[in-house]
């Protein structure tokens, strides 16, 4: 191991980039078995994320086994989903436990964490590129000498290293928005504890209430709607509420707690790796990305992860990491990009499950991480 005189480590055995849920997960469980990892995270601290900040249960079972206390950082419990393309439709139990839990505060528990294990976290080192070598991998980071590592672990999320894009999806065409909002006291009480879903023409919207009571709004919309709103978040959303009398109620009387939208553009939804580099293995966003609305997000990140180590500490390469998520994943990403697109193009569908709720449940069971795939030691 080398210092140089800019405090950069390197060569380690592994280099993790990128510090959410995958990376994080990556690092410790490779340092839990004896090996030299160092990890770059671009923040210098607490941040938030574009994201729906809903753990389902195999998330929650994943970040179990590596000995996060979700109540203890104190994730609030959700037990049902509700549908409104307009007003409320269809509601049902979930199917497992889950539970939301801001990503500022799940993904800082995880890299302390990481630290404890003996990960060498570097905050506010950003990762510009990567490039093959005789002995592995090298980094190139901004204000500082390269890394050199056997192996790379890119866990940038939905965030592309640059001449590392990852192939297109099959909904490309959608643009993520994120706001806080501090709720009326009656509209509070009615969200605790459900996941709710808004649709509308051109995207839908997902809503519950973080551990802090706050509610997260995310939603998606095409850009073509989002142009004809003159690409303004206060047009957007005032055109959203005239057809949602759901989300309008919500809203009614709520406070924004930041001030503007976090915004993420060019993500490939659908996208599912099929090949890898020697070497670099691709995690959570990274190899595959399944819509929003399932709420699955963080659970593949981890399972990627949860697998990637598995397979590294066995000597198997990151192609082999390719064909196993494309064979365990390839059928929930399928349908749920399927039924994103549905709901997108034709919100007024959603009606049909007046007749059915409980299809709410078959959706789930079938745009989830199978759990026959996942790894239970």
């Amino acid at each position: 191991m080398r210092i140089t005189s800019k405090g950069v480590i390197g060569p380690s055995e592994g280099l993790v980039v990128g510090g959410g849920p995958a990376g994080a997960a990556i690092g410790i469980l490779l340092a839990r078995s004896g090996r030299e990892i160092t990890l770059l995270e671009k923040s210098v601290g607490i941040h938030d994320k574009v994201c729906g900040e809903f753990l389902s249960g195999e998330a929650v079972q994943y970040l179990a086994q590596l000995g996060l206390d979700l109540l203890e950082l104190g994730a609030a419990p959700l037990f049902g989903v509700r549908l409104a393309p307009n007003k409320c439709v269809a509601e049902c139990e979930l199917p497992f436990s889950a539970v939301s839990l801001t990503r500022r505060n799940l993904d800082e528990a995880l890299l302390e964490l990481a630290r404890r294990e003996g990960v060498d976290v570097r905050r506010g080192v950003r990762a510009d590129g990567l490039q093959r070598v005789d002995s592995g991998w090298s980094a190139r980071v901004a204000d500082g000498e390269p890394i050199h590592a056997r192996s790379i672990f890119l866990a940038t999320g939905k965030h592309d290293v640059a001449g590392w894009r990852r192939p297109k999806g099959i909904q490309n065409n959608l643009v993520a928005f994120k706001m806080y909002f501090a709720l009326d006291r009656r509209q509070q009480e009615a969200l605790r504890g459900w996941v709710e879903l808004c649709l509308f023409p051109g995207g839908y919207a997902g809503l519950l209430l973080t551990e802090d009571g706050s509610l997260n709004l995310c939603l998606l919309v095409n850009r073509a709607t989002l142009q004809s709103c003159g690409n303004d978040w206060q047009k957007l959303l005032a055109q959203i509420l005239n057809y949602s009398e759901h989300l309008a109620e919500r809203l009614e009387r709520a406070r924004p707690l930041l001030e503007r939208p976090l915004a993420l553009s060019s993500i490939p939804y659908g996208m599912l790796l099929r090949g890898a580099e020697p070497g670099l293995w691709r995690l959570g966003d990274q190899t595959a990305v399944t819509p929003s609305f399932c709420g699955d997000g963080i659970s593949i990140a981890l399972h990627s992860a949860r697998v990637a180590a598995e397979l590294y500490l066995h000597g198997r390469t990151p192609a082999e990491l390719a064909l196993r998520l494309q064979h365990e994943l390839r059928s929930p990403i399928a349908v749920a990009t399927t039924i994103s697109r549905l709901m997108i193009a034709t919100p007024a569908l959603a009606n049909l499950l007046r007749a059915w709720p409980q299809l709410l449940r078959v959706i789930g069971d079938h745009t989830r991480v199978p759990q026959n795939a996942l790894v239970s030691h």
